[in-house]
């Protein structure tokens, strides 16, 4: 077996395990370290905020994959705004989630996309709009 300096072996291994070709140079492949968590959902972000663009009046939660709940905002009318900050709620980081917007006297309809929560400061902007009946949420890009 030629001798590798230890520096460029550990490059190469690195470089051939993640093509899962560590058996070329003649070493086991070693486990991977445990990387945290990866969001599922892209952006990542810390708060929601959903622009009420329909015709009437609404609430709206935070809900997870899994149905999880924060409380809701209060009541606002058409060309208003509320924010969910997810710090503020007992949602862990790392799931995904997404606003559930309640129409008075209306339905209730989930957003179009999850995103994931991070706790870095960064907001999710959807917009509500049509009839109380028959109305999108749309996160914005």
């Amino acid at each position: 077996m030629t001798r590798i300096a230890p520096r460029t072996r550990a490059a190469a291994t690195a470089a051939l395990a993640a093509a899962g070709l560590t058996g070329l140079l003649g070493v086991a492949a070693q486990p991977a370290a445990a990387a945290p968590t990866a969001a599922l959902a892209s952006p990542c972000v810390q708060k929601i905020a959903v622009v009420n663009n329909g015709g009437f009046v609404m609430n709206f939660q935070v809900t997870t994959r899994d149905g999880q709940l924060s409380a809701p905002t209060d009541d606002y009318p058409i060309n208003q705004w509320r924010l969910i900050d997810l710090t503020s709620t007992p949602l862990d980081e790392g799931v995904d989630v997404r606003p559930l917007v309640h129409a008075t006297a209306g339905d209730d309809v989930h957003g179009n996309t999850f995103v994931s929560y991070c706790a870095n400061g960064q907001t999710a902007t959807y917009t509500a709009s049509g009839t109380t009946l028959n109305y999108s949420v749309t996160l914005l890009t």
